[in-house]
């Protein structure tokens, strides 16, 4: 059974399209991930979703129930946004009741809800505290909790850890998890973070100016995005980019310059034809060094220039024919600026992108 699915979907703000003629459906207890640079559409379509906005063409729907032009409170959805939007007077328990009591709940059933909710989230010692008294992480987690009590089958995050500091980002993003395993619910959620996307994603749709690039679950994307644009959103540190062209005389090349780079074992997805020009990717962690290459059909040299220090791993940069290229290597392992390295890789873990089009071949 689909719990949303959102059919043929517009908006327009005056002349500006927005959403372009959008198809998605996502599952029953399916955890999607709307990922985009700003201003792509990501939050714009999840606010259709809640039924904020109007839109202009095309229906939702969910669980079956054709939601178009219903009210949020209709629509059987919990929202969490960026900003917490806690009501500053009212305790956690004030907030967390304060839309049940609207409903005109029983106050058994209130009490209830409200301390499944805080036992989820860990928040039951916080319940006589207001808002001033919390801490960013512990505000979120009312916010959460807020939508948590209406006991709905979908929920919608806006950026809901955007405003938190790195650490307490990476502990709710778990908890975030922790609670769609435990309740089984549909959750969409909304970042710009690829991090907070790969983690918690059963599937990610990756958007650009209104339409999904690409839909599918965080490995697929990562090992074989769809165009140049998702191999470049994709990934910290960025992909590596060689511009170059097929070369079909013997066997299938890359060629950049006067250098050929063997391409046996690449998965093309359409016949290529001779002196092509086209991009190839190749992700930083998929390089080899040194000794590591024996076994790797494209090798080549760089000299290191800059070197950052990540603790577990180091990040080199160099350049190759003009490019600018980086590569990872264990952060124990001794390199100097200046030194010439010895590069890999194998076509198994490369990306090849029409150079016009940007389409994955």
């Amino acid at each position: 059974m689909n719990s949303i699915e959102i059919k043929n979907l517009s908006l327009n703000f005056g002349d500006i399209k927005v959403l372009k003629d959008l198809n998605l459906t996502i599952e029953k207890g399916e955890f999607l991930v709307l990922l985009g640079a700003s201003g792509c559409g990501k939050s714009t379509l999840l606010n259709c979703i809640a039924g904020l906005l109007d839109v202009t063409d095309g229906q939702i729907f969910i669980n079956e129930q054709n939601v178009t032009w219903l009210e949020p409170a209709q629509r059987g959805i919990g929202m969490v946004f960026q900003s917490y939007a806690l009501y500053p007077q009212m305790t956690v328990e004030g907030n967390l009741s304060f839309s049940l009591k609207n409903a005109k709940l029983a106050k058994d059933e209130i009490n209830r809800r409200v301390k499944n909710a805080s036992e989820i989230l860990q928040i039951e010692d916080l319940l006589k505290r207001k808002p001033a008294a919390l801490s960013g992480g512990q505000r979120q987690r009312v916010a959460i909790g807020r939508a948590l009590v209406r006991d709905v089958d979908v929920f919608l995050f806006d950026e809901p850890l955007s405003n938190l500091d790195a650490k307490l980002r990476t502990e709710l993003r778990v908890e975030i998890k922790r609670l769609h395993q435990k309740l089984n619910n549909t959750m969409i959620y909304v970042t710009h973070d690829q991090i907070e996307a790969m983690t918690l994603a059963n599937r990610i749709a990756i958007m650009r100016d209104g339409l999904v690039l690409q839909l599918d679950d965080p490995k697929n994307i990562y090992n074989f995005p769809i165009n140049k644009y998702v191999a470049e959103f994709i990934g910290s540190p960025g992909m590596n980019f060689l511009q170059g062209k097929i070369n079909n005389k013997d066997n299938v090349s890359f060629q950049i310059d006067d250098t050929l780079f063997e391409l046996d074992g690449y998965n093309f997805q359409t016949i290529v034809e001779d002196k092509r020009p086209v991009w190839l990717g190749v992700r930083p962690e998929n390089i080899v060094v040194n000794d590591g290459i024996k076994s790797m059909p494209v090798n080549f040299d760089v000299v290191v220039e800059v070197i950052e220090p990540m603790g577990a791993d180091t990040l080199v940069w160099s350049h190759f024919n003009g490019h600018e290229f980086r590569f990872t290597v264990d952060g124990n392992k001794v390199i100097n600026i200046g030194e010439k390295i010895n590069l890999g890789f194998d076509p198994l873990h490369i990306s090849i992108f029409d150079f016009e089009s940007e389409d994955r071949l």
